[in-house]
């Protein structure tokens, strides 16, 4: 079959998720009445098309490579989608409808392009050609805003097929296969049916489909494709997935406006209603906006159009009169009402009858047992873990973590105690992938959360690796993990040497046995392993902070203070007592790295085990050594600065040192230095500075003390240097 298109076959050229579109393929669907349907997308969807009716966009069509579900793809639809308005109108009008495309096992097997395969933007060059600097606000000027659906599949196709003569150069490999299969799907439905033929597809593909070359020519651009075994589901999706800021590659500027013109569309009172909508979320967050101000931002709005020669108000016009009258100029407010309105978070659902993994089935059966529903709009929750149905949600959220689906982030800045958790809950569409490659480790959340700890346990080779796990499998109370866990401890720990990966382990070991009751696991097991740890790392603390370089010791420091704060968070005693020891022995051991011996003098310090006599005894040994001073220094300071700003013999010691520092070395002293500083509190910093403008030696004017006019003329030559260096 060779020649010009037959004329029983029309071509619906389309622009992806256009509510403009969709009127026009409603339109035309129900004047030709044809007897197949073929809707632009990958035929292994046609098996899943009779759940349409069970589907509430937004959705989108999940197809994946069986032997590998982490190769996956989506197709998604929203309401105003012309595809989705295709896809409902056969199934109301019991027309059979089809997928014509490439094959989806073509398309996952596909290496990106190089350089993000860029390719010829037809909308953006139709608008240029048009006077237009924006292909959106061109689009809703002849599409949108068309009242006259009828001619427009015509008008579409002349456009794109101009278009496709001046750059057929510029078509790429992908898109001619693509057409090759859609040719060849059209002389499927050709065989099939004497009857009318209504083709649905994106309107850069309408040229290539009104002539049939000889299907042989189309064969041999197929020819070689790879050929897998792809399943699919349908599965919820959002109009934030639709945006093109998120990435998605036919995405729309604006998906929450093009579902209000849809809805709006047979009453012909978007803008009006529009702005109702707006005034609502802005007095959600109590802020002003009354109905007066939606009836002014109507009228601005209509007023900008017809100064611009537009048809009606598009989003430009919308959102300035929103800038202007409910917003009063103010850019935050139009912030939210752009991510609430233009863009939104509407989830889609899908129904009871679409199948699905029994691993996501699990997980829609829990959610709907602990009245957690997946939702697309951010929230926080707290719960309380001495409640059943609270500890069960967070078991569930540490198991979908567990298998890279982040449902719940914890919120780590809120102290709630050990038997509340804070989390950030925001479900995104991509976790229906997740769940798709989760699906091969177990049927339930319970039991592929199990495996994967499981596996993670027998792989773990470093101790902190081994205690992370064993932490996430006490939060998952999976007890099968747990023991496997608490195995793969035992075996990294007996192979380690370094004391610093022992009490790297510790911080992590110690939040684990706190909560261990808490999880349905006994504390005291967990405490003995921790003890093991830490009675190992405490013997080998002061060899391994002798003659270290820099990274080590910065190491060395972070394993002190993280060690430090599971002692006194899980240790017993006598093991505090040790701990306490190895400080001591860091502390005198010659040769011991400045950062880590600093740090282990405050802790001591802090602890009540070195008084400030000691303390300021060291630190003046410290300081008058040249080599190693500051790292002592920058080690002491960090931590609280509240002891030190109260101590005035220390803070006098550490301020006679900086203040006798040349320009040079306290410049080179700076950079430590200020990671010390920076670690202190907002609060912390102001009482250190209250304290340093609060001290009288060699301030000018102060009884008894003269003006150091050296230090004064040495410190304003460096403040000049320092100002000089940072000049443009």
């Amino acid at each position: 079959m060779a020649g010009e298109l037959p004329a029983r076959v029309t071509l619906l050229g389309i622009r992806h998720h256009g509510p403009g579109s969709a009127r026009m393929v409603e339109e035309a669907l129900g004047r030709l009445r044809p007897a197949v349907v073929l809707v632009e997308g990958p035929p292994e969807g046609d098996a899943l098309l009779r759940h349409v009716p069970d589907l509430t966009p937004p959705v989108a069509l999940l197809l994946h490579d069986e032997a590998e579900p982490a190769s996956a793809a989506f197709w998604p639809f929203a309401a105003f989608s012309p595809e989705w308005r295709a896809l409902v109108w056969a199934d109301a009008n019991a027309v059979p409808v089809r997928f014509f495309d490439l094959t989806a096992a073509a398309s996952l097997a596909e290496e990106p392009a190089e350089g993000g395969g860029a390719s010829l933007d037809p909308l953006g060059t139709l608008a240029e050609a048009a006077g237009f600097d924006d292909p959106e606000r061109w689009w809703e000027d002849v599409v949108e805003h068309h009242t006259d659906p009828a001619d427009l599949a015509e008008a579409v196709a002349e456009a794109m097929t101009a278009l496709r003569e001046e750059f057929a150069d510029e078509v790429d490999d992908r898109t001619l296969r693509r057409e090759a299969a859609m040719r060849q799907h059209l002389r499927q439905a050709l065989k099939d049916t004497d009857g009318p033929i209504a083709v649905v597809c994106g309107a850069w593909h309408v040229p290539a489909l009104r002539t049939l070359p000889p299907a042989s020519a189309d064969a041999a651009l197929l020819r070689g494709l790879p050929k897998r075994k792809v399943s699919g589901t349908w599965v919820p999706w959002s109009h934030g997935k639709l945006a093109t800021a998120s990435g998605y590659g036919a995405g729309i500027g604006s998906p929450g406006w093009y579902a209000h013109l849809w809805e709006c569309a047979p009453r012909g009172d978007a803008v009006a209603r529009w702005f109702s909508r707006a005034c609502a979320v802005l007095r959600a967050e109590d802020l002003p906006a009354s109905t007066a101000s939606a009836v002014e931002a109507v009228r601005l709005a209509d007023t900008l159009a017809a100064l611009r020669g537009r048809p009606s108000p598009g989003l430009s016009e919308v959102m300035e009169a929103a800038k202007a009258v409910l917003c009063d100029g103010d850019q935050v407010p139009l912030a939210l009402v752009h991510d609430r309105l233009v863009v939104g978070e509407r989830l889609g659902e899908v129904g009871a009858s679409v199948p699905t993994s029994p691993l996501a089935a699990d997980l829609n059966r829990l959610t709907r047992r602990l009245r957690l529903p997946l939702n697309a709009t951010p929230k926080q929750v707290r719960l309380d873990l001495r409640k059943d149905t609270d500890r069960e949600r967070s078991k569930l959220l540490r198991r979908l973590a567990v298998l890279d689906v982040p449902w719940g982030v914890p919120d780590t800045t809120r102290t709630l105690g050990t038997f509340a958790e804070a989390w950030h809950l925001h479900w995104r569409p991509e976790f229906a992938v997740a769940l798709a490659t989760a699906a091969r480790h177990g049927t339930t959340v319970a039991a592929a959360a199990g495996q994967v700890l499981a596996r993670r346990a027998a792989d773990a080779t470093r101790v902190v690796g081994a205690a992370e796990v064993l932490g996430d499998a006490v939060g998952c109370e999976v007890p099968a993990a747990v023991a496997a866990a608490r195995a793969a401890l035992d075996r990294c720990a007996a192979a380690a040497t370094d004391a610093l990966e022992l009490l790297a382990a510790l911080p992590d070991l110690a939040t684990t046995v706190r909560y261990g009751s808490v999880r349905g696991t006994d504390p005291e097991l967990l405490r003995v392993a921790l003890h093991g740890l830490l009675t190992r790392g405490a013997v080998g603390l002061p060899l391994a902070c002798r003659g270290v370089d820099d990274d080590t010791a910065e190491r060395a420091v972070a394993a002190v203070e993280g060690a430090d704060d599971a002692v006194r968070l899980a240790a017993d005693d006598a093991h505090r007592d040790a701990w306490r020891t190895a400080l001591e022995s860091l502390v005198a051991m010659p040769g011991a790295h400045g950062l880590p011996t600093g740090r282990a003098t405050r802790l001591l310090w802090e602890a009540g085990a070195l008084d400030s006599d000691a303390v300021a005894a060291r630190l003046h040994r410290a300081v008058s050594a040249a080599a190693g001073a500051t790292a002592f220094v920058a080690g002491f300071l960090r931590g609280s600065a509240a002891l030190l700003t109260a101590d005035q013999r220390l803070f006098g010691v550490v301020d006679d040192w900086l203040s006798g520092l040349r320009a040079d070395d306290f410049a080179g002293a700076l950079p430590l230095l200020r990671r010390a500083i920076t670690e202190f509190s907002p609060a912390e910093r102001r009482m250190l500075g209250d304290r340093v403008r609060g001290t009288t030696r060699n301030a000018p004017g102060a009884a008894g003390v003269e003006w150091d006019e050296d230090l004064a003329t040495r410190l304003a030559a460096h403040v000049r240097g320092l100002l000089a260096g940072a000049a443009p």
